[in-house]
């Protein structure tokens, strides 16, 4: 699957995923979320975060083979 990612959507995958598992923490650590549905959201946040690491994982293998691309800290600090 990676070989056919291009460098750039991998980048906007982490940075989408990474500002979804914000909207979902804070999601989670309001009043908002009904009791019920409490377990669904935390599984949902478990799955976003699971995603972003295989995303992570992935461009961490490119940065090795391409010195252009940001560190992964850089790029999840940078204001695009």
């Amino acid at each position: 699957m990676s070989q056919n990612l291009t460098n750039n959507a991998i980048i906007y995958a982490i940075l989408a995923i990474n500002s979804e598992i914000a909207l979902q923490q804070g999601y989670l650590e309001s009043d908002d979320v009904p009791e019920d549905e409490r377990e669904n959201e935390e599984e949902i946040l478990e799955d976003l975060q699971q995603a972003f690491m295989e995303f992570v994982d992935i461009y961490k293998i490119r940065c090795k083979a391409d010195k252009e691309l940001p560190d992964i800290d850089e790029l999840l600090n940078s204001q695009l």
